[in-house]
């Protein structure tokens, strides 16, 4: 009894510092939603890939999505034919202060006039207002990050680096399907993994939204890479479905199950006293 508690302390102790890195190890967590005309190839997981490595700090995968069997909708009224995909978490609560820590990086086989754009947002499920993390737009020259008009970034949002343009060139990534290393003029390529932080200023319960759109044609894909990392203040947010019993639980719950255990160890060392 007094071997196998003690194993499980250590397990609790070792896996309580990763808990962000590990969301998306075992695919993505039940309870996300991919809006998509064919969701295999629009929302998924991937280890390291091509051009996209995995993100510093992250779990063996990270999550992903492509424009590849997007749906047509247009979500920022923008003029031409727009196609893309949309994958939002399930719900999750936060107090005032929580800090959101993230990493992302833009995937585009798409250039010149062609822009295609990604961006992220924070909903409240309550009616509170959206709030913008990240935004990225193909653009043949100057920073791809954050996405020229696109909504800007919500007060309070940092990035690092603050902005960036793109590592030009053919991106191998295979959720671009078809168009993996291929390039269509000045404006195509990935930026490397950008940071996000955010704290969250109310408590509220919360959704994350991401979304990466093909703009004016349907050819020559785009995607965004994404992982949790802890942001500035402390342990982020993860948000994930916390029925799922492949979630791993928050520091304070290992905490919980550590005195727990604690207490039942001492109750068999009595009882055994007792005999």
């Amino acid at each position: 009894m007094r071997k196998s508690v003690a194993g499980l302390l250590v397990a609790a102790a070792v896996t309580s510092t990763s808990v962000g890195a590990q969301v998306f190890n075992g695919g993505l967590p039940a309870g996300y939603t991919c809006t998509a005309s064919t969701e295999a190839t629009a929302c998924g997981t991937s280890g390291a890939n091509g051009v996209v490595t995995l993100a510093p700090g992250g779990g063996s995968n990270f999550g992903w999505i492509s424009s590849r069997g997007g749906s047509n909708r247009n979500p920022l009224a923008i003029t031409g034919t727009i196609n893309g995909t949309t994958l939002r978490s399930s719900n999750f609560s936060s107090t005032a202060g929580q800090s959101l820590g993230f990493a992302f990086n833009y995937i585009t086989s798409d250039g010149a006039q062609f822009s295609d754009y990604a961006f992220v947002r924070l909903l409240s499920t309550t009616g509170g207002a959206s709030i913008t993390l990240f935004s990225a737009r193909t653009t043949p020259s100057g920073n791809t990050v954050p996405g020229f008009g696109l909504p800007g970034l919500a007060p309070g949002v940092t990035l690092s680096p603050p902005s960036t343009p793109i590592i030009a060139g053919a991106p191998a990534f295979a959720p671009l399907g078809e168009w993996s290393g291929t390039c269509w003029s000045a404006g195509c390529g990935f930026t490397g993994w950008i940071n996000a932080s955010y704290t969250v200023p109310a408590a509220d319960t919360y959704q994350l939204e991401f979304n990466v759109f093909n703009a004016l044609d349907v050819n020559h894909d785009s995607a965004l890479a994404f992982d949790f990392s802890t942001g500035s203040g402390g342990t982020p947010v993860v948000p994930t479905d916390p029925t799922d019993p492949s979630v791993v639980p928050e520091p304070s719950t290992y905490a919980l199950m550590a005195t727990g255990l604690i207490g039942l160890a001492g109750c068999s060392r009595r009882r055994r006293n007792t005999v």
